[in-house]
């Protein structure tokens, strides 16, 4: 009975419209079709599988809904969770709209497994990791620390 796939992760988020931008506008995700649940929030995906669902902070009764946070885990942190990681294409066009949208982020590269790397903080503080295998050459456009 193996696993098969990461079907989402959850963000109890601080500000929901802030957040969709972030995922929908700036990392490229597709509000998907959510359910009424009697709480705000979006369903986001990526080529039509949801991969993000994110819930208002603060609503009555956040216990019944959310599972694995307090109401002090989208205060004081991102919860457990250190970084959420998804592959990507494209990275120079993605270091270009972190830029443009004013969002610090970091890059390395691992010349042994030419894997580049751009980590980016979403709004509630989550760290998101994008990976760009198969790059063959340290991008000479990018700020790197080089591991290998």
């Amino acid at each position: 009975m193996p696993l098969t796939e990461l079907n989402h992760y959850f963000v109890r988020s601080k500000d929901l419209e802030r957040s969709r931008h972030f995922y929908c506008d700036i990392l490229g995700f597709e509000e998907m079709a959510r359910p009424n649940f009697p709480f705000p929030g979006y369903w986001l995906g990526v080529n039509g599988k949801i991969q993000v669902h994110m819930g208002l902070d603060g609503i009555a009764d956040s216990d019944v809904f959310y599972f694995g946070t307090t109401s002090q885990s989208a205060r004081d942190n991102s919860g457990v969770v250190d970084h959420i990681a998804f592959l990507a294409t494209e990275p120079e066009k993605f270091s270009q709209r972190f830029g443009k949208a004013g969002l610090p982020s970091r890059s390395r590269y691992f010349a042994q497994i030419q894997l580049f790397q751009i980590f980016v903080t979403d709004p509630d503080g989550l760290t998101i990791e994008l990976n760009f295998p198969d790059v063959a050459v340290e991008p000479t456009w990018a700020n790197v620390s080089t591991n290998g």
